[in-house]
């Protein structure tokens, strides 16, 4: 399953949350962002249980895009207990993706 994150609930659903979130940082109007988008929800399948996923819309959430100083996008930012502990960026492989993850999770 997959989450929208957004200004209102990002303390919540990401800050709070007792598992570990991959945040996907993106926009509408981003190409690599769309090709990531099926490898994003496949990542959320096969972590189920062990790992939130959602994605974060950029020219939505402007602030958050700012805290976090995503300046270029696709933007992965995984959070453990609050705190942002590894960033991705860029479109990549579900292998590489996954195999990212696997080590962050490690």
């Amino acid at each position: 399953m997959e989450y929208k994150f957004t200004a209102d609930n990002f303390d919540a659903e990401v800050l709070q949350a007792s598992e570990p979130v991959l945040v996907d940082f993106y926009a509408d109007w981003c190409n690599p962002c769309r090709m990531m988008g099926p490898v994003v929800a496949r990542m959320a399948e096969a972590f189920e249980g062990r790992l939130k996923v959602g994605k974060c819309n950029i020219d939505e959430n402007m602030q958050l895009a700012q805290t976090y100083r995503i300046s270029s996008i696709p933007a992965f930012v995984v959070f453990k207990g609050g705190k942002p502990v590894a960033n991705y960026v860029g479109a990549m492989s579900a292998a590489d993706f996954q195999a990212k993850i696997e080590q962050v999770l490690a």
